[in-house]
């Protein structure tokens, strides 16, 4: 499965957002040293900072750089004068959005060729994406497929969040009976909190694409964490989707402040908090072994684990800690580090070893 990172045109999109050319560059930059095939840069009909962030990327940029348009020849040109490498139409099928556009599905359908054709006609791949798709009737889908065979993927959106897993399983596998879903690409939002879990799935039935974003930056709830999708898949049989591993969560934090955007301190993979452990079980344990009580190595994705120590360490933390700093342990010793513990932790392992080297040369003095 290939990822299109959505990061700078879905992020753009919060409220309060608004990102210069300068922060997409170097956020897309970021992406590109990665590895992601695809970055979704902009949509250029809204404006010459679109137009030049989806340009100047596209020009330096080993990805292919997607500018994202609506089936009419306005926003078509302004994506073919952003040179973008790929221009992704996106429209409805379904009754209910088509309503709100009061458009017939054959005058939506119609406006997806004639969008396609003059993106072709320039050179241009396209991608179409279907809004609303996991509530629109499967034969809509199915047609669309069907009618416009020279588009490179059909990308079907959960556009309001609301499907999950055995839904989305459910709905594709019904697909696959009728459509070659190494063609299709899924887009998630994480209104349900299973953005990840839903592209887990869309992979395991053989998608082709899905759409991610770093961190899950995107509206409302976001969409899918890169990272998440990333970490779950290489544990789980390690695809790493053509990514350098090593690099994620560098690369992911390199765009975050490229952007000015923070995650919460226990957001998976990215937080602090989710490779920082300090109590007293845990800490012992993975002072021997870290894998007791952590689900991956974060050096493997360019991350690193904390143990901290303080009150909540235990006497076998702390023996560990002055074996490791060459003290001979007796319960006296245990019973007196544990208070320089709880007095002044918390404080992390070369830190703790440091106070662990302190009292044997005061025992040492005495």
């Amino acid at each position: 499965m290939e990822l299109t990172d959505v990061t700078l045109r879905e992020g753009n999109q919060l409220p309060g957002r608004s990102y210069s050319v300068r922060e997409k560059l170097r956020a897309g930059r970021a992406l590109d040293e990665l590895g992601v095939p695809y970055i979704q840069a902009g949509f250029p009909v809204t404006g010459e900072r679109d137009r030049t962030a989806v340009a100047e990327l596209a020009a330096e940029a080993d990805a292919d750089v997607v500018a994202l348009a609506r089936a009419l020849p306005s926003d078509v040109d302004a994506a073919l004068d952003a040179e973008a490498d790929v221009i992704e139409l996106f429209g409805p099928l379904g009754d209910h959005q088509l309503g709100v556009l009061g458009m017939q599905r054959s005058e939506m359908l119609t406006s997806f060729r004639d969008g396609i054709d003059r993106a072709h006609d320039a050179g241009v791949a396209v991608h179409l994406c279907l809004l609303d798709a996991f509530r629109t009737d499967d034969a809509h889908l199915v047609a669309a497929f069907d009618r416009f065979p020279d588009v490179d993927y059909v990308n079907l959106a959960d556009t309001v969040g609301v499907r999950t897993p055995t839904a989305v399983r459910a709905r594709l596998e019904r697909l696959s009976a009728s459509v070659s879903l190494e063609r299709a690409s899924v887009h998630f939002h994480d209104d349900l909190g299973v953005a990840t879990a839903n592209a887990l799935v869309a992979d395991a039935v053989g998608v082709g694409k899905a759409d991610v974003s770093v961190a899950g930056v995107g509206e409302r709830a976001g969409n899918v964490p890169l990272e998440e999708l990333v970490v779950a898949s290489t544990l789980a049989r390690e695809e790493t989707f053509g990514l350098d591993p090593t690099r994620l969560v560098p690369s992911c934090n390199a765009v975050l402040e490229a952007l000015s955007e923070t995650v919460h301190e226990r957001k998976a993979v990215l937080g602090r908090e989710a490779t920082r452990h300090e109590s007293g079980i845990h800490t012992a344990a993975m002072l021997d072994d870290p894998s007791t009580f952590e689900p991956y190595d974060p050096a493997a994705f360019g991350g690193s684990r904390e143990l901290v120590f303080g009150e909540k360490t235990g006497a076998g933390g702390g023996r560990r800690l002055l074996e490791r700093a060459g003290v001979t342990v007796d319960e006296e010793i245990v019973s007196a580090f544990l208070e320089l513990l709880a007095e002044r932790g918390p404080v992390t392992t070369d830190e703790a070893i440091a106070l662990a080297g302190e009292l044997r040369a005061e025992r040492d003095g005495a």
